[in-house]
């Protein structure tokens, strides 16, 4: 896919995230091997980068989503989790990668990785595609990062911008005349 014309530069090229999934990947197998592993990707972004991941993991593992936000109307956090679709599968014992596209406020993600740790799983790790460390609110643990990226509104590669973009390969900065009106 050429560059779209609201994408002002591209920051991470399909390429390099092909080679970032498989990295992560290989960590992920190293780290998993003889564990009963629950990979949950938080909807609706995560998707994307969670079927690159599970193909490259060789170790056999479930497949689950919920779909969480502590996001109100607003485009800010309202610290308030609200789920609008939970897990379908039992982790209790198990142990569970959280897939995440893009790490903000870390707001969302620290209350589903308490929530599940609740649910009495073995472990609870995050995975995140792209964190932004500049607009962090809650410091939290992510054991596996794609790219630290800056502080600019991206898309593509799941991320979207009013649930456009997703399926663009590489990652961009959106131009502002695409949301600024």
């Amino acid at each position: 896919m050429d560059k779209h014309p609201l994408i002002a530069e591209i920051l991470i090229t399909k390429e390099q995230i092909q080679q970032r999934v498989k990295e992560l990947a290989e960590q992920i197998t190293k780290d998993y091997q003889g564990k009963e592993l629950v990979v949950v990707g938080l909807l609706k972004g995560s998707w994307v980068y969670m079927a690159d991941l599970v193909r490259e993991i060789q170790v056999d593992c479930v497949c689950d989503f919920m779909i969480a936000s502590s996001y109100g109307s607003g485009t800010s956090s309202s610290h308030h989790l609200k789920i609008t679709r939970d897990l379908s599968t039992d982790i209790s014992g198990k142990d569970v990668l959280i897939v995440e596209d893009i790490i903000d406020t870390g707001t969302t993600l620290d209350a589903v990785q308490k929530l599940l740790a609740s649910r009495n799983a073995n472990s609870v790790e995050i995975t995140t595609l792209v964190t932004k460390p500049s607009r962090r609110e809650i410091d939290i643990d992510v054991k596996y990062i794609g790219f630290e990226v800056p502080d600019k509104f991206i898309v593509g590669y799941g991320l979207d911008f009013d649930e456009k973009f997703r399926g663009y390969s590489s990652i961009g900065v959106l131009k502002e005349e695409a949301y600024k009106n």
